[in-house]
């Protein structure tokens, strides 16, 4: 059988940390994925087992003590974690963003003193942009940062659905400031905020107020984050430039969506898996029912979207990669991928019948993360936005 989502082109290199991080999945991340997932317990061995493989530092530039690999290369074991589960390729994935963020856009002090740290894993990146009342609406956000009379900040406001928000030690906040700009996207200014693990009032005027429940995407800690004048030095802006935050974020938004992108992939990829597996092993009316044309044109169908949205998933990281604008790319990737798992996974589901319903079958579990991917990093709906002005700027009469 056509194995699927296989990459052409790949270096020596690529090719053996795949293999090593596949191998890692199968011996060490599925097996135990699905108590992990059901008490909704932090997968601490399985992260500590990523630091020693250097998981931390895959993209981090080799002169600050990481790989120094590409996006693709990033992208394409994020693939992997998420086919093991995708809770454990959401604890490296914003740690990228904000370690991407800091590699573009950082002042080379911030540079030597976070990213040799965030190699390790040492140092763990979050990443928080939204707030309770804004959702996509990035230009409309309400915490401020006010300066006093010595030049820092003071910081004033909530913050919503950070990712790894409790375990991070750095969190990469977006915040408005009064820069005087007319547009209100240039008055938002990017604030590194160094922090310790844990929950609570974790340094002053700074919380953690705990962990949301999720009905997916357990194991992984998804906080708020409360400022109540917390006091930030200029130090502390990302750049070292305030007013430049939105094009920062957005810059880490698109590196963001393709990791979406990939965990999308991964999903589908073991939907299908389990989908193969379990049509060839039960039968009905005496013969495999992935030999009744009904079970067999869903898993050509399932296959076939497997192998589109991978590809479409390649595409956009290696774009990005090129150093070429990759907006409409990562839209188009985030937004195929992420409903293609969608209905990869549904499909999946049917053909398990009712054990697809029980807990025993990992099924249960896809059918519960695989809705966050079509939410994450942008609805479908802010993709599409992002694809239509795009190409419109292409095709303009």
């Amino acid at each position: 059988m056509t194995r699927l989502a296989q990459t052409i082109g790949l270096t020596e290199f690529q090719t053996e940390i795949l293999d090593t991080v596949r191998t890692f999945v199968d011996r060490e991340i599925i097996p135990n994925a699905q108590e992990l997932e059901h008490s909704d317990t932090y997968p601490q061995a399985i992260v500590d087992r990523m630091r020693e493989m250097g998981l931390f530092g895959l993209m981090i530039p080799e002169e600050y003590g990481g790989l120094g690999e590409s996006l693709l290369t990033y992208a394409l074991c994020v693939e992997e974690l998420a086919r093991g589960w995708m809770s454990v390729s959401g604890v490296i994935n914003t740690h990228f963003i904000v370690a991407y963020m800091l590699r573009q856009h950082g002042t080379d002090e911030q540079k030597n003193y976070y990213l040799p740290k965030m190699a390790t894993g040492e140092t763990r990146g979050a990443f928080s942009m939204s707030e309770p009342e804004l959702g996509s609406d990035v230009a409309a956000i309400r915490t401020k940062a006010k300066r006093d009379a010595g030049g820092d900040y003071v910081i004033n406001g909530q913050k919503m659905w950070l990712t790894n928000g409790g375990s991070s030690t750095l969190v990469a906040a977006l915040v408005k400031t009064e820069e005087g700009a007319e547009k209100p996207h240039q008055n938002l200014t990017t604030f590194l905020v160094e922090k310790p693990a844990g929950f609570g009032e974790v340094v002053p005027g700074l919380t953690i107020p705990g962990k949301i429940d999720k009905m997916g995407y357990k194991g992984i800690d998804t906080t708020e984050l409360v400022f109540d004048n917390y006091k930030a030095s200029a130090g502390d802006v990302l750049g070292g430039v305030p007013g430049r935050g939105f094009f920062q974020m957005m810059d880490g938004v698109e590196v963001g969506r393709v990791n979406v992108s990939a965990r999308a992939c991964g999903v589908a990829i073991r939907a299908f898996e389990l989908a193969a597996q379990y049509a060839q092993q039960r039968t009905t009316f005496g013969k495999p029912i992935a030999q009744h044309q009904a079970i067999s044109f869903s898993l050509a169908e399932m296959a076939t979207k497997v192998e589109a949205a991978h590809l479409m998933m390649v595409n956009a990281a290696r774009l990005k990669d090129s150093g070429e604008r990759n907006d409409v790319a990562a839209g188009m990737a985030k937004y195929l991928t992420s409903e293609y798992c969608s209905e990869v996974t549904q499909a999946s589901f049917r053909i398990h019948g009712g054990y697809g319903y029980s807990k025993e079958y990992e099924i249960e579990r896809l059918m519960r993360e695989a809705p966050f991917l079509l939410i994450g990093e942008g609805t479908s709906e802010i993709q599409k936005t992002i694809i239509s002005k795009g190409v419109l700027r292409s095709y303009a009469l």
